[in-house]
């Protein structure tokens, strides 16, 4: 057993979805530390490019909440690699509103992106992945959930917590159809980390700052923390783990009886 490289993602094509900022850049980062050449997409041109030459990735800009943007990714990626060793699906959407005045219009964008969108892109690079797989070695699809997907939330975020809860069985049942192509599927389900998705969280200022998720640990995330998650699904070490779904939250979620009180 050489622990020295049970971590290491040396020479690994990596594209991590919505990889320009918050949780996405932090995951992103964290492959680029551990030897990953990682691609990162985004909608925003300028917000990817800076963000491409902050992490020192390789931007894509891709709009995935349509097909021609799902498409237009994975062509690029067919252009730039004939290996796809871990894809990161991150990029999502989220919805606030009242129960009595939430839109359907809510529902359509956060269950596009969320879910559909993620399974088209999966199964566009699909071929890819599995060129990067061997029974050995096999290749990572690692989607970024939510534990909003495992505890119903506070907030009025109905479309968000039920996309999230349908990506954690999408993840579970894509690992049962590619354990026979030697890919492994997992999900991380973030608790609370400061992006700017969050950032009322930790304003004190703001009307909304007390309705933080009560979190055992007592602090929000840091990039260590997330990084750290993925680096451990999509390395060495994680090889005989799929169909997870890893809670990182502190513990925020994970106990019903703390949740209540």
């Amino acid at each position: 057993m050489d622990v020295s490289t049970l971590f290491s993602l040396s020479g690994a094509n990596a594209l991590v979805t919505g990889g320009s900022r918050g949780i996405g850049a932090m995951i992103a980062q964290g492959l680029i530390g551990a030897g990953a050449d990682v691609f990162i997409c985004g909608r925003k041109e300028k917000e990817l490019m800076e963000a491409a030459e902050r992490l020192g990735a390789m931007p894509l800009v891709a709009d995935l909440s349509t097909d021609a943007g799902v498409e237009g990714l994975a062509k690029a990626m067919r252009e730039r690699v004939s290996r796809l060793d871990i894809l990161v699906n991150n990029a999502g959407a989220a919805w606030g509103a009242p129960f009595d005045a939430f839109p359907r219009s809510g529902f359509d964008k956060v269950l596009n992106l969320n879910v559909v969108a993620v399974f088209a892109l999966t199964q566009a690079l699909h071929p890819l992945l599995k060129a990067a797989a061997s029974p050995e070695h096999p290749a990572r699809v690692i989607n970024i959930s939510s534990i909003d997907g495992l505890t119903p939330p506070r907030g009025p975020t109905f479309s968000y917590s039920a996309s999230k809860a349908a990506l954690n069985m999408l993840t579970r049942h894509l690992a049962s159809i590619f354990a026979a192509d030697h890919i492994t599927c997992n999900a991380i389900a973030p608790g609370l980390f400061e992006t700017k998705f969050s950032a009322h969280m930790f304003d004190p200022g703001h009307p909304k700052f007390d309705d933080r998720p009560l979190i055992p640990m007592n602090r929000a995330g840091n990039p260590e923390d997330i990084a750290g998650a993925a680096i451990y699904l999509a390395s060495r070490a994680g090889g005989y783990v799929t169909g997870a779904i890893l809670p990182v939250s502190g513990g925020s979620g994970c106990f019903q009886d703390l949740a209540d009180k």
